[in-house]
């Protein structure tokens, strides 16, 4: 899966091209698991650039079952890679992603008032664009994610991922000098060739400070695909400076990319300080 997001970046940027939105970019798959309580908060759970909607699977069954037993409703949402919703991760339309939240978030049994978000790499990209576009949403959880926006992860290295009322999201783009590192596959020397654009960075930046509730970063010390834990403290001293009025935590696990995985017993821990579903 990686070797062929290099191949496909490295194409878009010798050709330069660029690209519509693509079709259905307005649609996702969503799926709502609900328990039995009444007023169940709503946790959304975002996949990141593996595609498809991850949180259905099996492989995330027990995780997914554990916030409805503690009395979360759980939505999970495919945004791309799935019947109806684009081919590949770019000019993704977040507020179709945000229509999906609220429609879960007028079922009787949820309490539309109370939502929060927890996403993956890409997932925890979009997840904290969306908490500081929307007001509605009062509770982020980043699991290794990025302080800005990245290019698409197809032939549009020179588009963005994601799109807000129609209009491109700006992203820091992809040089030619990290060409050379995403060939070795050293994705994450790739993306601190990236960062090295200040003036990009600056357009780039999330702006988590209009976040309106509780955010956690789990982030990965060893991360390979990008530098999380550089990253995740970034966002930590913005939410400082800023006088961010909500409580925020920045944790940073030993491992790699995928090792925050093993970590839920800290999301859980979070939620229950700061989110609880009683």
């Amino acid at each position: 899966m990686m070797k062929k997001i290099v191949v496909i970046l490295l194409i878009g940027l010798v050709s330069g091209c660029g690209y519509e939105s693509p079709k259905n970019s307005n649609k996702v798959e969503s799926k709502l698991y609900l328990g039995k309580a009444e007023y169940q908060p709503l946790v959304v759970g975002l996949g990141g650039s593996e595609g498809g909607n991850a949180w259905t699977g099996e492989r995330w069954k027990k995780t997914r079952d554990r916030f409805v037993n503690q009395g979360y409703a759980f939505l999970a949402i495919g945004y791309f890679g799935t019947k109806g919703t684009p081919e590949a991760l770019y000019r993704i339309s977040i507020d179709a992603v945000y229509k999906a939240i609220m429609e879960a978030a007028g079922n009787s049994q949820v309490d539309g008032k109370r939502i929060a978000v927890i996403g993956g790499s890409k997932g925890a990209e979009l997840a904290l664009l969306l908490a500081s576009q929307y007001s509605d949403i009062k509770c982020v959880i980043g699991l290794v994610p990025a302080h800005c926006a990245f290019p698409a992860l197809t032939f549009g290295a020179s588009t963005s991922s994601w799109t807000y009322h129609g209009q491109e999201v700006p992203y820091v783009p992809m040089p030619w000098a990290a060409v050379p590192s995403a060939m070795r596959h050293d994705f994450r020397s790739a993306f601190e060739i990236m960062l090295e654009d200040k003036e990009a960075v600056e357009k780039a930046v999330i702006k988590i400070e209009d976040i309106n509730g509780p955010i956690l970063l789990v982030s990965a010390k060893k991360d390979e695909w990008w530098p999380s834990t550089e990253m995740s403290n970034f966002m930590m001293i913005r939410l400082k400076e800023k006088k961010f009025i909500y409580p925020y935590q920045h944790i940073a696990v030993e491992g790699g990319h995928t090792d925050v995985l093993d970590h839920f017993d800290a999301v859980f821990a979070f939620l229950n300080s700061y989110f609880p579903a009683k």
